[in-house]
């Protein structure tokens, strides 16, 4: 059977998977393991549609129509996105584009250009 590891929050012994989550019942503390990408560099990775490495300052073209929230407009497919700013969080990537202005993106929707 899969050894899974203790609670790194509350060492509990009674931790189990949902999905790609750890999930420790008694303190219902949440985390993910690191990949072999992020062992190595003691970092997050954060990756494209494709499974390309993303770093600050590239550009991305988007993959999907995107609907801007609270607003009526939509983000078309192939708009393209220069001068990118990765950050932590549910959107992972920070930008300015040509007639929206400042965006938070999904690393998901988007492929490296």
């Amino acid at each position: 059977m899969n050894e899974l590891p203790n609670c790194p929050k509350c060492n509990s012994e009674y931790t189990y998977e949902d999905g790609s989550l750890l999930i420790c019942p008694e303190c219902a503390h949440e985390w993910t393991l690191a990949t072999d990408d992020e062992a190595e560099t003691g970092q997050r990775v954060i990756k494209d549609a494709n499974g390309n490495v993303l770093t600050d300052g590239d550009s991305v073209t988007v993959i999907k129509d995107l609907k801007v929230k609270g607003s009526s407009s939509v983000l078309k497919i192939g708009t393209k996105v220069k001068n990118i700013r990765l950050v932590d969080g549910d959107h992972d990537i920070d930008c300015k584009i040509d007639g929206f202005g400042a965006m938070k993106l999904k690393s998901e929707f988007v492929k490296k250009s």
